[in-house]
């Protein structure tokens, strides 16, 4: 069997793949107006897909000649409740099998034939907090979360990613509930699709509502997903503990994207100052420690330069 006809479960198993970076400061650093957003809906980005298809397609390319493996669908808010916000909630299957086909259309272009590539599904949270008892954030029912994030899974899947990646998750009920709703959609579709879970933690290890990585990696890793694994919130060297955690239960293979550190505030803007020299090395260090990390990338502040440096570093010693 060659390299490129291996499916993406196959090549994690024989190499470290690598993820691309930061969607939206990307889509930033083209200078959006409103007018540039569906319907003049200002902030959303992943309406891009649908006015300014070129501009996403073109931040894919930028990853991929970076050295990136893999591309995220521009989709972190395209659940059925984030939709409904800017009116597109009924189109929610649609709205993701669009940017999956973007993604997919980019990874065949020719440049990008020499080896296979991969389109991940993403899917962010909801805004709300099943297990909490705010009366905002915990007022949908853990039935409705699983019912606004089933039709992103159907979406994703019938636009052809490889892999459905539930991430930058603050509640592990909600990570449940988006696991099941995949579960589903892969069974209503008869299509298997690989299934990582992705949790955030804060600098002590926590998630947003207290839960650390033990509970968490407890409570779902039995739950038929492939991969587990992290990103957001922090730099790596924040995760340390719970990376080497993690890889001492010898199950699951490990996903570890995190920010370029940790954030800073200038002037009210969340500011990342790691380089990508500096991330790459403590990216290596948990390769060579951590035998069951298989994916790395980049979250928040990252940029294709800092693909491009985890590239090198990859090929370079050949992980």
């Amino acid at each position: 069997m060659t390299s490129y006809s291996f499916t993406f479960l196959e090549a994690i198993r024989h190499r470290i793949l690598l993820f691309d970076g930061a969607m939206g400061t990307e889509i930033q650093r083209l200078n959006p107006q409103p007018v540039d957003f569906p319907e003049g809906k200002d902030g959303f980005n992943d309406g891009l897909i649908l006015s300014k298809p070129e501009w996403i397609k073109q931040i894919h390319r930028s990853y991929l000649r970076a050295g990136a493996d893999c591309i995220e669908t521009n989709t972190f808010g395209s659940n059925q409740f984030k939709l409904a916000e800017y009116g597109y909630g009924a189109q929610t299957i649609e709205f993701n099998r669009k940017a999956a086909t973007l993604a997919r259309e980019v990874c065949n272009e020719s440049e990008f034939t020499d080896k296979l590539r991969y389109v991940i599904g993403s899917m962010g949270p909801t805004g709300y907090l099943p297990s909490s008892d705010d009366p905002d954030l915990g007022q949908k029912t853990p039935k409705q979360i699983e019912e606004a994030f089933l039709p992103q899974a159907e979406g994703l899947i019938l636009g052809g990613v490889d892999v459905l990646l539930i991430e930058t998750s603050q509640d592990i009920l909600e990570v449940k509930l988006a696991i099941e709703a995949c579960h589903d959609a892969i069974n209503k579709l008869g299509k298997k699709v690989p299934i990582i879970a992705n949790v955030t933690l804060d600098q002590y290890g926590k998630m947003l509502l207290g839960t650390n990585i033990q509970a968490a990696y407890t409570t779902v890793s039995d739950m038929g997903i492939d991969v587990f694994g992290m990103n957001c919130s922090t730099g790596p060297s924040e995760m340390t503990p719970s990376v080497r955690w993690l890889n001492e239960q010898e199950e699951l293979p490990i996903l570890v994207v995190p920010n370029a550190g940790m954030p800073m505030n200038e002037g009210g803007k969340a500011v990342y100052k790691m380089t990508p020299a500096e991330m790459t090395e403590k990216l290596e260090e948990f390769i060579q420690n951590y035998r069951h990390v298989r994916i790395i990338g980049g979250c928040c502040g990252t940029n294709p330069q800092h693909i491009a440096a985890m590239r090198k570093m990859l090929d370079l010693h050949a992980y």
